[in-house]
């Protein structure tokens, strides 16, 4: 059965339908070659159709122990081959019992060049092609923008829970949820003796009233301008205790010390970005899924640079010591992706104990 991808830009990109629900939403591609259970269930991938470059997917089954949270969030799963056979199937089951559309055959090397120069458009995946299809299109794209700003209120925790930490006279850490991965809680279940999640919209009040040690910002999805109540709990919270940042973390934090973020042209998401990381004065490879960016000329004097992406220098951690706090724009809880900067997570222990 013929499936397509049609681009609210105009082109139209068909390929075999695997199944699923048609759907629109933010057309995006990750240069991964392997790691497809993660992206597929990192909230931060929310709204979004899922376009990967390498060639095969579903080569290695699928395996919940690698989920990074309890859904798939994608929109859309697009790529050249999908394991298909009696052997294993197991991967597009996966995302079609979930209603996620599935679309191989496609010339992803050429979707993606499109986007590359295009930047990020929305699109939507439905059965058939021609005006059919088209049309179809046109009404699930303007149906799906038409939504709240706030992305990371869909994703986050409804209610506050607690994990229990491994280390005993660790810290007791407040993360705010804009959209969590479950690898930032097992890495920091791993240093700290408690750590208690709470939603994104959640007040500030509420936070210093569990009095914790210190204040963590989760990744998420959509544009950091549009988490209005998140960041101002940031602003309010800000001089309490120490605070750090990953991914959407980052961009709310530099949103809530005075500073702006822009969209980017397509986005950084890949496991394979070159870090430059000044505190150290190493360079390390990253996994990055973001599509906005923190602009370096809006922070105030008192914000300091400390990493930068080497392919386009964009600015990828900040820390503010005057404000005891700091972030960065990538994952160093990796899943998938180089281990290079899981050692932020010691980074953020030491600091902890410094306040």
């Amino acid at each position: 059965m013929i499936g397509s991808l049609v681009l609210e830009s105009g082109e139209v990109f068909s390929g075999e339908w695997l199944g699923g629900n048609e759907s629109a939403g933010e057309v995006v591609f990750n240069t991964s070659h392997s790691g497809y259970e993660e992206m597929a269930t990192d909230p931060s991938y929310y709204n979004q159709i899922l376009i990967l470059t390498a060639p095969m997917q579903g080569n290695y089954g699928e395996s919940n122990n690698f989920w990074e949270s309890e859904n798939i969030w994608i929109n859309g799963f697009i790529c050249l081959e999908m394991q298909n056979s009696n052997r294993d199937s197991s991967w597009l089951k996966k995302l079609t019992n979930k209603g996620c559309p599935v679309l191989s055959e496609v010339d992803t090397r050429k979707l993606a060049i499109t986007l590359r120069e295009k930047g990020t458009v929305w699109g939507a995946m439905v059965e058939g092609e021609g005006d059919q299809a088209i049309n179809k299109a046109k009404k699930l794209i303007a149906d799906k923008k038409d939504t709240d700003g706030d992305w990371t209120k869909e994703v986050s925790c409804k209610t506050p829970y607690t994990l229990d930490g491994v280390d005993k006279l660790g810290a007791k850490v407040a993360l705010i949820d804009f959209g969590c991965k479950k690898n930032i809680l097992r890495e920091l279940q791993a240093r700290t003796r408690e750590v208690k999640v709470f939603p994104s919209n959640t007040s500030s009040s509420e936070i210093k009233s569990y009095n914790p040690d210190a204040i963590f910002l989760s990744n998420g999805p959509g544009d950091p301008a549009n988490v209005i109540e998140g960041t101002q709990t940031v602003r309010e919270l800000i001089g309490f205790k120490y605070i750090y940042g990953i991914c959407m973390g980052h961009q709310v934090l530099a949103t809530a010390l005075g500073g702006k973020t822009f969209k980017l042209k397509f986005g950084h998401r890949g496991a394979n970005h070159p870090i430059k990381d000044y505190i150290t004065d190493k360079v390390y490879m990253s996994t990055q899924n973001h599509g906005y960016a923190v602009d370096e000329k809006t922070m105030p004097k008192d914000v300091e640079i400390t990493h930068m992406n080497l392919n386009d220098n964009v600015v990828s951690g900040l820390k503010s010591d005057a404000n005891n706090c700091a972030s960065v724009q990538f994952h160093p809880e990796s899943h998938p992706g180089p281990h290079d900067a899981v050692t932020i997570f010691d980074y953020f222990t030491e600091q902890t104990k410094k306040c």
